[in-house]
C-alpha cells in the first residue's frame, strides 16, 4: 500500500511555526543555478596520466554551458594524499595531480566569461594527519603555535586516538585529525582561507559535514556556521555557502537558523529518498507535490532567505540510472531525474548522471571515471571495480533525440528559460492531484508564474485544465516519441511526462 508522504512530513513540522512562504522566499537571480559537481579526478584527462585535472575542466567547459549548467561544484582540489581528497595538507594550494594555480585562474577566467559560477569544497571539520599544522602540533605539543588548532587530550575519549603519546579527535578517520573550530587563530585562519581563493575567482564554498564541526552538538554546528557565514560575506557579500548536513530533514533544516544560503535536501535524494520511492510508486505524485509545499514551509520558518539545494545522488551515493530496471527502467530514470530538478532553488546534479552512468557498492565505483566515449580517457580511483555501463557514452547519447543526455539537457534549460521553476513558491493543483499523476503551480513576484502538470504511470492521462487561466503548452519533457496535447482544456499526458503551462 503507498505511505502517505504528506502525512509523514506533516509529523516533521510539528512544533515549527511555518512561515507565510509567499512573502518569505527572496529572489536573487544568481542564487538560482543549475550546478554541475565534478570530481576532476574521473571527469577529463588532458596530460596523458590517466587521472583528470583543471584543465580537464575548461576544455569540457562548452559541454557545460550547452548541457545546461551555469555553475560548477569542484569536489576538493587542494593537496592531499589520497584519491578523493578530503584530508587536505594545505589549503593553499592545488593538488600537483589537478593542475597548478595557475590552471585555476585561467578555469575561472573562463567560467566567468560564460556566466558560469565556480564553487569549491571547503573542508573544516579535519585536516590530513600529514598537514603541517598537525604534524607540528604531534610533535611540539603545547609549545607548537597549532597545538589549539586540533582537539587533544592527554586520556581516552570516545571517537579520539593515540599518536606520540597523547590523544586526538579523528571521527571519520585516524588519518583526518578534527580541527578545535572554538580556536579563534584557527578562525582568523579560514578567514584567511576564504580571502585567498576568493581573491582567485571562487563564487561559493560547499562545505562539507556541517553536522560534525562539533559532536554531537547542533546548536554549536549552527553557531559556528553563522560564523563562517558572516565571515564570508564580509570578504564577497555575494559569496554563496552549501552545507553537506547528511541527517534528517527535522534537523537539517534546523540548520537554516545558522543563515546559511543552502543546505543539501537529503530527503529527496538516494534509493530511499523521495525521488526514487515517487518513482517506484511507494508515494503518489500527490505526496510529491505536498511534500514540495511542506519542505517549503518548513524551511521558510528557520530562515525565510533559503534557497533549496536539490540533488539525487553525489559523490557518496550509488548512481541513480542502476536503481531502475526493466523495459521502462530508461523512462523511469528520466523522470527521477526531472522530479530533482522540478523542484525550487539550486539544483545539483552529479556528473554523468545526466548520461545514465551506474556505479554501486562501494565509494570509488561512485566515482568512475566520465563516461565521454567508448575511449578511456581517466583511468579512475585505484580500487575500482570493473563494470559496464547501463547506457551509452555520451558521444553517442549526443546524437540520439531519445537519449538521458537529451532529456536532461532539455530539463536543465527549461528550468532556465522559465525562472518560476527554481524561484517560485508550489501551489498545488488540489483537484489535479492524484496517485499517479499530479499539477502544481510556482508563482513567484516579478517572473511569469508556470502551471507544470507531471504523468508518474506509464499509461496516458488526460486531465481538465478548466478555470487556470493557462492556455500555452510551452514545453514538453518526454520519456517515449508520444506527444503530449493540449485541445482547449483537456491535457493529454504521456506516460512519464512532464508538460510546462503557461498564461
Amino acid at each position: 500500500m503507498k505511505k502517505k508522504l504528506s502525512l509523514l512530513l506533516g509529523l516533521l513540522l510539528a512544533g515549527c511555526t511555518a512561515a507565510d512562504v509567499s512573502s518569505a522566499v527572496s529572489y536573487v537571480d544568481d542564487d538560482y543555478r543549475n550546478t554541475y559537481e565534478i570530481f576532476v579526478y574521473s571527469f577529463n584527462d588532458t596530460n596523458g596520466d590517466g587521472i583528470g585535472d583543471l584543465n580537464g575542466v575548461r576544455e569540457k567547459l562548452d559541454y557545460i554551458q550547452d548541457t545546461g549548467f551555469n555553475a560548477i561544484w569542484l569536489m576538493p582540489i587542494c593537496p592531499s594524499p589520497t584519491y578523493h581528497k578530503y584530508d587536505v595538507t594545505d589549503y593553499y594550494g592545488i593538488d600537483p595531480q589537478y593542475g597548478t594555480m595557475e590552471d585555476f585562474d585561467t578555469l575561472c577566467k573562463e567560467c566567468h566569461k560564460r556566466n558560469i559560477r565556480v564553487m569549491t569544497d571547503l573542508v573544516l571539520n579535519h585536516t590530513s594527519s600529514q598537514h603541517p599544522w598537525f604534524v607540528d602540533a604531534l610533535q611540539k605539543k603545547e609549545a607548537s603555535p597549532y597545538f589549539d588548532y586540533y582537539n587533544f587530550a592527554y586520556e581516552y575519549h570516545e571517537g579520539y586516538t593515540e599518536r606520540n603519546g597523547i590523544y586526538y579527535e579523528c571521527r571519520f578517520w585516524e588519518e583526518m585529525p578534527d580541527l578545535n573550530l572554538d580556536s579563534e587563530e584557527l578562525r582568523e585562519e579560514i578567514k584567511k582561507i576564504m580571502a585567498f581563493w576568493i581573491e582567485h575567482g571562487v563564487d561559493g564554498f560547499r562545505l562539507d559535514a556541517v553536522t560534525s564541526f562539533y559532536t554531537g552538538s547542533d546548536e554549536q554546528n549552527i553557531a559556528f556556521l553563522q560564523w563562517l557565514c558572516n565571515a564570508g560575506k564580509g570578504i564577497k557579500e555575494d559569496l554563496t555557502f552549501v552545507g553537506e548536513a547528511w541527517t534528517s530533514q527535522s534537523k537539517y533544516a534546523t540548520y537554516y537558523k545558522s543563515g546559511i544560503d543552502s543546505l543539501f535536501d537529503f530527503a529527496y535524494s538516494g534509493f530511499n529518498g523521495i525521488i526514487h520511492d515517487t518513482v517506484m510508486g511507494v508515494y503518489g505524485a500527490d505526496d510529491y507535490i505536498s511534500a514540495l509545499v511542506k519542505e517549503e514551509e518548513l524551511y521558510a520558518s528557520y530562515n525565510k532567505d533559503f534557497v533549496n539545494a536539490p540533488f539525487y545522488t553525489n559523490h557518496d551515493m550509488a548512481r541513480s540510472a542502476g536503481f531502475y530496471a526493466g523495459e521502462d527502467g530508461m523512462a523511469k530514470a528520466k523522470i527521477a531525474g526531472a522530479l530533482n530538478l522540478l523542484m525550487t532553488g539550486n539544483a545539483f546534479v552529479y556528473y554523468g548522471e545526466e548520461i545514465g552512468m551506474r556505479g554501486s557498492l562501494k565509494d570509488e565505483n561512485y566515482r568512475a571515471p566520465m563516461y565521454w566515449s567508448s575511449q578511456e580517457n581517466c583511468v579512475g580511483p585505484l580500487d575500482m571495480d570493473e563494470f559496464d555501463m547501463m547506457y551509452p557514452p555520451y558521444d553517442e547519447q549526443a546524437e540520439d533525440s531519445n537519449s538521458i543526455y537529451r532529456y536532461y539537457q532539455k530539463m536543465l534549460k527549461t528550468r532556465l528559460q522559465y525562472p518560476a521553476i527554481a524561484r517560485g513558491r508550489t501551489v498545488p493543483v488540489l483537484h489535479l492531484c492524484e496517485e499517479e499523476y499530479g499539477a502544481f503551480e510556482r508563482i513567484c513576484d516579478g517572473y511569469d508564474s508556470v502551471l507544470i502538470a507531471i504523468n508518474l504511470s506509464n499509461e496516458a492521462e488526460t486531465i481538465s485544465l478548466s478555470g487556470l487561466n493557462y492556455s500555452k503548452l510551452a514545453e514538453t519533457i518526454l520519456t517515449t516519441e508520444e506527444e503530449i496535447s493540449l485541445n482547449g482544456e483537456t491535457l493529454v499526458l504521456p506516460g512519464y511526462s512532464v508538460a510546462i503551462l503557461t498564461k
